[in-house]
């Protein structure tokens, strides 16, 4: 009877002995793993946006947040250099080629993460994030494990992504009704309706202020043809598929690039028509998408393609200035075939890097569980935003969001986070879009056609694949500009092809099949 006893009971012992080490994982993230007295200085470096706001006084470096972070978690976040957005991946590029110090962790955004990654400096992150992170945060992360694959190499993942909201980036149409009303038309849903309207508002002066200074659309064609704002690759799109991105082929059963297809030279013939037309200006060949998307918010075209956060910005610049402009979002129109497809966002904006000479990494598991457990779950104190008299107000002893009745303005308080934009949970979209953009957010959920290449880059994309990008984008506004006959194209497909890109397709291949479990 002991020894029947003794078993069950040793059982017990271990298992509580292992779910109190489960619990133990990860420090809570209320409680300073230091002294209160002596805060844990945490190292970083940060990209100013364009749409960065402070009130106050305040800066990056001091503010209501990094001052939250202090008194609540003692953790002193310090940066070591802040740099606009444009040069921020230059600057990243310097540091690394004089291999100049590298702080604790660094938030990184653009491709230049696999230069960083590849260049040994910063460690991997797997265990860590398992041994560290919440519960939360965990459980966000795995409802899209794919978040990860960019970060990979040999098996190991070397930064950890930060997450976005699902559809946060995805395009929709944002159009001058007031100009509509003007002219006598109504929101285009085809084509030919919307190169009639592109037409009235080029040409038959829809701000009614007797100059022909108007153009129907805002373009970027600045950086990229398939971007974030002021977008055009949904043009493309209109005839089957997308540029610039890897879509997958069930006539071929494998993934192919879609700036080589005879969809992409219909979208191009179609842009050079409409440049030629005088729909979008020719300031577009070197405006990014900032400057683009300004002509909207200045008053100077009717049409930009973007998200739907544009509502609060840049776009509230045009009824800030103009309270009588009336704008509305609503789907993207069919081609002649009834096609329509879209760039997809991913429900990743990015991913942090950690130091290998970080001795407390910790530190940084500790903040992100604590902006999870809070700001990201969205409740108690944080149901309506980061701090109050920023992001949400008190009115009568009532929260209210209005962002016209706080004192001093509304400014993003997630913005100043070391993610950018605070604690994210991507199936959690719908706390962040507009009731009117809603069902124009989900009319489009058919159409979107996501890059299904979201691997690292390939060792010929590291060899060839920026000279290739680069002479993509310059063929394309050769011919959009009409500097080349639309039969360069063909060449381009060729030579494309022929220097590097054929084995790019069969590494990206090999990397869809092994990631999907495909046999070859």
């Amino acid at each position: 009877m002991k020894k029947i006893w003794f078993v069950p009971a040793i059982l017990i012992l271990m298992i509580a002995m292992y779910e109190l080490y489960q619990l133990n994982q990860w420090t809570p993230s209320n409680e300073p793993s230091g002294s209160q007295s002596q805060p844990e200085i945490l190292t970083t470096v940060f990209s100013l946006r364009p749409s960065l706001s402070f009130k106050n006084g305040e800066n990056i470096e001091d503010n209501i947040h990094t001052r939250s972070v202090r008194e609540k978690l003692g953790i002193d976040l310090q940066y070591l250099w802040t740099t606009p957005d444009s040069t921020f991946s230059t600057k990243l590029k310097l540091h690394l080629l004089n291999k100049q110090e590298m702080p604790d962790i660094i938030p990184v955004r653009t491709d230049v993460i696999h230069q960083m990654i590849d260049s040994g400096q910063f460690m991997p992150v797997d265990d860590l994030f398992e041994q560290y992170a919440s519960p939360v945060w965990k459980k966000a992360m795995n409802e899209n494990p794919s978040v990860w694959y960019p970060y990979e190499r040999n098996g190991e993942h070397y930064a950890i992504p930060i997450l976005d909201y699902d559809y946060n980036s995805d395009p929709m149409m944002w159009i001058r009704v007031d100009w509509l009303e003007r002219v006598g038309l109504s929101p285009p849903a085809t084509l030919s309706e919307l190169e009639e309207v592109l037409e009235a508002f080029t040409h038959q002066d829809p701000d009614g202020n007797g100059k022909d200074d108007t153009f129907g659309l805002a373009v970027s064609l600045g950086n990229t043809i398939s971007t974030w704002m002021a977008d055009i690759s949904w043009v493309f799109g209109m005839y089957g598929c997308l540029p610039e991105q890897w879509n997958f082929c069930e006539a071929q059963d494998e993934l192919e690039f879609g700036s080589i297809q005879d969809s992409t030279k219909q979208g191009l013939i179609k842009l050079r028509e409409w440049r030629e037309a005088g729909y979008f200006p020719n300031e577009a060949l070197w405006q990014d998408e900032e400057s683009a998307a300004r002509l909207f918010s200045q008053e100077k075209a009717g049409i930009v393609i973007g998200p739907h956060w544009m509502r609060f910005w840049p776009l509230n610049v045009l009824t800030e200035k103009n309270p009588q402009a009336k704008f509305i979002a609503i789907p993207l129109p069919k081609g002649p075939d009834g096609k329509s497809y879209h760039r997809a966002s991913q429900p990743r904006n990015g991913a942090v890097l950690i130091n290998k000479n970080n001795r407390n990494p910790q530190t940084f598991f500790r903040y992100m569980n604590y902006l999870y457990e809070t700001q990201g779950l969205g409740e108690g104190e944080f149901a309506y935003g980061m701090a109050n008299n920023y992001d949400y107000t008190m009115v009568n002893g009532k929260y209210s969001m209005d962002r016209n009745l706080i004192p001093g303005g509304y400014v993003d308080v997630t913005a100043y986070t070391l993610t950018y934009d605070g604690a994210r949970i991507p199936s959690h979209w719908t706390r962040m879009v507009s009731d009117t953009e809603k069902p124009v957010l989900a009319q489009l959920f058919s159409s979107r056609l996501p890059n299904e290449y979201q691997g690292p880059p390939t060792p010929t994309m590291q060899e060839k694949g920026d000279q290739l990008q680069q002479t993509q984008h310059e063929t394309f506004l050769q011919i959009i500009y009409g500097k080349k006959n639309i039969d360069y194209f063909d060449d381009f497909v060729a030579n494309w092809k022929a220097n590097g890109g054929e084995q790019i397709t069969r590494e990206v291949n090999e990397w869809y099949q092994s990631v999907h479990g495909i046999s070859q």
